[in-house]
């Protein structure tokens, strides 16, 4: 258990022990002593609108507190009829069959729900496609049933070991102004990814939301792929082309919270508060204004479960990445909290159902697809995320390394860079628990948006405006292109288990990421990615990106993250920080001013002849090579001491391996 790895958790080793003993209760409830929860959660095959094999239509909700419901849309006039009322069963549960001619394929409609004292147009809870009206904007479900579904022509069947993450949003990632589609990033922005070298694409905003400025986290169709976007075929046609360049394809899952519209969401579906939610105030979150889920209940853990299988058999993906757990797990959502103590992992202010939820999750999610990824986001650090369930974890195959995206915002934007301290970033960029597996980032999205700032950004600022071309001359973006080249290169290089990385974030992307609103008019002009600079030859945007894709293929060709860091040194003094990783030498020079000849690095035990695989000051970077790429280095040696002598250039960084 993971108490007995840990010593400092000994004294919750009760809390712990209930814990995993709820999971396993919860897990037998579910899916019966020694079944599987892959047998039992298909509430998404029972529920929506189906077509059976005579051709017939069944469409069935779940709504207890409504007393009459009709099915309304382009079949009807958008009339409550009769003919197209919904019959009562037993449990709460409605249904209607329809003949095949009434019927079909791309007709839009919805439900007209009539409770005790209200009534009300619902979009139906298991909805698998919605669409909202540009001019309206109102959503209505739509029957989809082509006459020719796609069928995939590609699986992924490997385990990724080492996730090197490429985060994507598909309507941000086309250069002009608007929303950008599907295929267009199968035909235009994969290839890219696939050039760089990651291995896995994680999607965002894929579940429908109303409102686009939300980057898809204030979900109302859970089911509904957004069809911004396009259509359910394009999207299944992007993930095959993934998979056929032996990319996984996650998805951002947000089970945390929904978003609080009735008409298209679930709040109040059937006039009741509470139905899928918490009631009074636990049922809105204070900050988001969303929706709480209660995961007490069983028809929102199997409506949540169901969503997870759904999502991986209907469009093949490999797992997912589960958003704002932090907010689902605690009462308060973590709200001020620092999280100093273990104590405070296990003060009352948990919520245990929301932990059972998540551990289901994961245990269904690897019946379906043992290969397949499950990723925590979780700021807290709670433990036992990314613990395996058997010894009493949670069943994450990784978490994000949250605080490392923080410290560098932080070193940044309060410290003079000769004050940045190689012990102090050592210690930060792997405080990691070492029995659970993370994934690092110098940014994700979230640094980009809004009120915040890239690093790049951060760096430069306006001077990103004037002198990026290759023939200027400018010591500020001289500085911000070698520290975002050695930011990447030392996130990664400490890096527990994998690596991530926003959507062209890789070549510095100017300025921040703001979606259409009010506040700025309902400009696209900042949710949009402009690839053309980095693809000019005359940008130094392009050396950050050709600098980005020679580290990936590093890590992915030497398997270097397959092993863990081991600190050589940190010259506190001279901001020196050496880096031992899987057979590769990391060195880093931080001084902003101070060149070192002859620099002697400690090498006992790892004697022998040494190359160059990699250097942030390479022209092709953007670099002025004051090092020979082809040279060799040799350990020497002296009466107590192995060491090597190689020459660091300010603000550099490079990789060597033994020859």
């Amino acid at each position: 258990m993971i108490f007995d790895n840990d010593k400092y958790l000994l004294p919750y080793r009760r809390a712990i022990t209930e814990r995993y003993m709820h999971l396993m209760t919860r897990r037998d409830e579910i899916a019966g002593c020694g079944g599987k929860l892959d047998d039992s959660v298909n509430n998404h095959l029972y529920y929506g609108m189906h077509r059976e094999h005579d051709g017939t239509w069944v469409f069935r909700e779940w709504a207890p507190n409504a007393t009459r419901i009709y099915l309304i849309g382009d079949f009807n006039g958008w009339q409550l009829s009769p003919e197209f009322s919904l019959k009562k069963l037993d449990g709460g549960n409605w249904e209607i069959r329809i003949p095949s001619e009434k019927i079909g394929h791309g007709m839009f409609y919805k439900l007209y729900l009539e409770w005790n004292g209200g009534g009300g147009e619902r979009i139906p809870s298991y909805a698998t496609r919605c669409v909202q009206d540009e001019h309206t904007k109102l959503f209505c479900a739509q029957i989809w049933n082509p006459e020719k579904p796609y069928e995939f022509k590609y699986g992924f069947s490997h385990r990724v070991e080492n996730p090197l993450i490429y985060e994507a949003h598909i309507g941000m990632a086309g250069e002009e102004c608007g929303v950008s589609t599907f295929l267009y990033f199968k035909d235009n922005v994969l290839p890219r990814i696939k050039k760089l070298g990651y291995n896995v694409l994680q999607i965002m905003a894929l579940q429908e939301h109303p409102y686009y400025g939300s980057f898809g986290y204030q979900v109302s169709g859970f089911f509904a792929l957004s069809s911004r976007f396009g259509t359910p075929e394009d999207f299944k046609e992007l993930v095959d082309a993934a998979h056929a360049m032996d990319i996984a394809v996650i998805m951002d899952i947000v089970h945390s919270h929904a978003v609080k519209n009735e008409t298209e969401g679930l709040s109040r579906f059937d006039g009741t508060y509470d139905l899928y939610f918490h009631g009074g105030p636990k049922g809105e979150h204070p900050a988001w204004g969303t929706r709480c889920f209660d995961y007490g209940k069983d028809t929102t853990v199997m409506f949540l479960l169901s969503n997870c299988k759904f999502w991986l058999e209907e469009y093949n993906i490999d797992g997912f990445r589960f958003d704002g757990i932090t907010s689902m797990i605690y009462w308060d959502h973590g709200l001020g909290r620092n999280f100093t103590s273990y104590a405070d992992y296990f003060d009352g202010n948990e919520d245990g159902d929301a932990l059972t939820y998540l551990g289901l999750a994961n245990m269904l999610v690897k019946e379906i697809k043992p290969l397949s990824l499950t990723i925590a986001e979780d700021m807290s650090g709670m433990p036992g995320l990314a613990a395996s369930v058997e010894e009493g974890g949670f069943g994450f195959d990784f978490r994000m390394s949250m605080g490392v995206a923080d410290s560098w915002i932080k070193w940044i934007k309060e410290l003079p860079d000769e004050r940045w301290n190689m012990g102090e970033m050592y210690y930060n960029l792997t405080d990691k628990r070492a029995d659970e597996h993370t994934i690092s980032y110098a940014e994700c999205h979230d640094q980009a948006l809004v009120g915040d700032k890239t690093i790049i950004f951060r760096l430069m600022d306006k001077e990103m405006y004037t002198s990026m071309s290759l023939d200027s001359e400018n010591m500020i973006v001289d500085r911000g292109m070698a520290l975002h080249k050695m930011i990447r290169l030392a996130t990664i290089a400490t890096a527990g288990n994998g690596y991530l990385n926003f959507m062209g974030n890789e070549f510095g992307h100017p300025e921040w990421i703001d979606f259409p609103r009010e506040g700025n008019g309902w400009s696209y002009k900042y949710a949009r990615r402009q690839w053309s600079l980095s693809d000019n030859g005359l940008l130094r945007y392009g050396c950050l990106r050709s600098f980005d894709s020679a580290m990936i293929h590093l890590f992915k060709s030497g398997r270097i993250l397959s092993e863990p860091p081991i600190s050589v040194y940190n010259d506190n003094q001279k901001q020196v920080m050496i880096i031992w990783r899987k057979g590769f030498l990391f060195v880093f020079n931080f001084s902003p001013s101070n060149s070192y000849f002859s620099y002697r690095i400690p090498m006992n035990g790892r004697e022998g002849k040494y190359a160059v695989a990699l250097d942030s000051d390479w022209k092709e970077f953007d670099g002025f090579e004051r090092n020979d790429r082809n040279m060799f280095h040799f350990t020497e040696k002296s009466e107590d001491e192995s060491f090597m002598k190689v020459y660091l250039p300010a603000r550099t960084a490079f990789v060597m391996n033994k020859k």
